[in-house]
């Protein structure tokens, strides 16, 4: 996928790229700080057909949403051969927030093994017992579905 950067003076850079009907999806991130989700028309890639103001937690859960999926698929082929051995994304919950993966004690009470975790659009691959856990982080899990579905219930309710 080719991204074009642009350099937009006086107020920020404009990322983009064309899907394939023709229009451009991207990101104008302001000077300021402000981010702009940003759709063109599809007969002029210059002119927005919307522009969504988004605020930083936004944009992150918005790229959690759009880039734990092809983690997971990607696992999840990997796995293909691999039979009872399954992938899945979870939401981490409100009694973890603050806390260490290691609070969790995923490994040792369901045996799921956590990948990596998925904040604010960035992935944090491999990570350590003493990785600090947020609320709506996502964890990119591999186990058998009895784990995880147990290790679902554990996130949530603590």
């Amino acid at each position: 996928m080719n991204v074009e950067v642009t350099p937009l003076p006086g107020i920020g850079v404009r990322k983009d790229f064309a899907i394939r009907g023709g229009r451009r999806i991207g990101v104008v991130t302001h000077r300021d700080g402000r981010i702009e989700l940003i759709i063109s028309k599809s007969d002029d890639p210059d002119a927005c057909l919307a522009e969504l103001p988004l605020t930083v937690d936004e944009a992150g859960a918005l790229a959690n949403l759009l880039g734990a999926p092809q983690l997971v698929a990607q696992l999840t082929e990997e796995h293909r051969d691999l039979p009872g051995i399954h992938t899945r994304q979870i939401p981490v919950g409100a009694p973890f927030d603050g806390r260490t993966l290691g609070d969790t004690a995923l490994r040792t009470r369901t045996g799921v093994s956590v990948v990596a975790v998925m904040r604010a659009g960035q992935v944090h691959p491999s990570p350590t017992p003493d990785f600090t856990l947020t609320a709506g982080d996502l964890m990119v899990t591999v186990g058998t579905s009895e784990g995880l579905d147990n290790a679902v219930k554990i996130l949530k309710r603590g």
